[in-house]
């Protein structure tokens, strides 16, 4: 019988972010996105900073901030200093939550953007 290898939630022989991936203030840097892109074959884009005035930019910045801050998968904070989950708010352009109740918030302006992104779009469907 075949020794069982031990799982441990890695992919093997998957390769690690490097560690110019990872934004210091939150988010992927050009070069993580890129290191992404070759591993997974998904094409990412950076964060909506500005204000989301276009319906593709109310989409994908309500989605991130649903998506992410709805149920976090960990704390705001941590030892005192922000977790990268709190960071990626700041790279969407958003202040880094440091509340259960702070990110609370976000999800709920994520969804009135994507309430606003279906709004618009209805409204150029009928046109």
């Amino acid at each position: 019988m075949a020794t069982a290898k031990k799982m441990t939630g890695k992919k093997t022989g998957a390769k690690s972010m490097p560690a110019k991936g990872k934004d210091p203030e939150g988010g992927l840097t050009a070069a993580g996105r890129e290191f992404y892109k070759t591993t997974e074959g998904a094409n990412l884009k950076p964060g909506v900073k500005g204000k989301a005035d276009t319906p593709e930019k109310m989409r994908r910045k309500g989605s991130f901030l649903t998506r992410h801050f709805t149920h976090p998968r960990g704390p705001m904070v941590k030892d005192g200093e922000p977790t990268r989950l709190a960071l990626s708010a700041h790279a969407w352009g958003e202040a880094v939550p440091k509340t259960e109740a702070a990110a609370k918030k976000l999800a709920a302006k994520g969804r009135k953007l994507l309430e606003k992104y279906h709004a618009a779009k209805e409204k150029t469907a009928k046109v």
